[in-house]
């Protein structure tokens, strides 16, 4: 990393500001990039320096440096480039809005391969691989929350505080049980109708 001189004059009088500036291996080195990355990100127009060194080479401010950081901190969230190039140019509100959508779609796509999770343990039939895999079923958190000393009216009170909390989170963790859609619909009915802060119907 290098810093080059500035120079701007304030009532007349010159003053000296360092700005940190960056090559390009400094930046690729940085963020863990490739050298021809960069070169891409500079061709459509993502993070292109405006200065260039005496031989032509490309230098990174620190304003382009901070680009990277969050061009960097989406990419981890999945955001593909072509999207990540209107956030960056766009609001607060715009950025809002992708992320949100983003994480719909992280969520649908967990629920996906939870699904995809059971239907492979149910057509391996094998307990043990049950036994051996990061899966909670029904059966096992039942057995957990009888071993805490839980009844059910034990477990009637957590579904039924768990629904009027965080019901979208209630319906992930049945999912994540490995429950029906139609077993799921009737759980979360029933611990509705339980919830004494439901409104009543008229």
């Amino acid at each position: 990393m290098s810093a080059l001189p500035r120079y701007r004059s304030i009532s007349g009088m010159a003053f000296l500001r360092r700005s940190m500036t960056y090559s390009i291996s400094e930046i690729a080195k940085k963020f863990g990039l490739s050298r021809s990355t960069l070169l891409y990100y500079d061709k459509i127009g993502l993070l292109s320096p405006q200065e260039r060194s005496g031989a032509d080479y490309r230098i990174y401010s620190e304003q382009d440096g901070r680009l990277m950081e969050e061009i960097s901190r989406l990419r981890n969230a999945g955001i593909p480039l072509r999207v990540i190039k209107k956030m960056v140019g766009g609001g607060t509100s715009r950025r809002t809005e992708i992320l949100h959508r983003r994480l719909n779609d992280i969520n649908d796509e967990i629920s996906r391969l939870r699904q995809q999770q059971n239907f492979i343990l149910t057509l391996l039939d094998d307990k043990a691989i049950v036994g051996s895999t990061r899966v909670l079923t029904k059966e096992k958190w039942i057995n957990y929350l009888r071993k805490a000393g839980l009844d059910e009216a034990g477990m009637e009170r957590w579904h039924t505080e768990f629904e009027a909390s965080s019901p979208e989170a209630h319906q992930d963790f049945l999912e994540s049980l490995g429950l029906s859609a139609e077993e799921i619909s009737l759980i979360r009915k029933r611990y509705n109708k339980l919830n004494p802060l439901q409104p009543k119907k008229l």
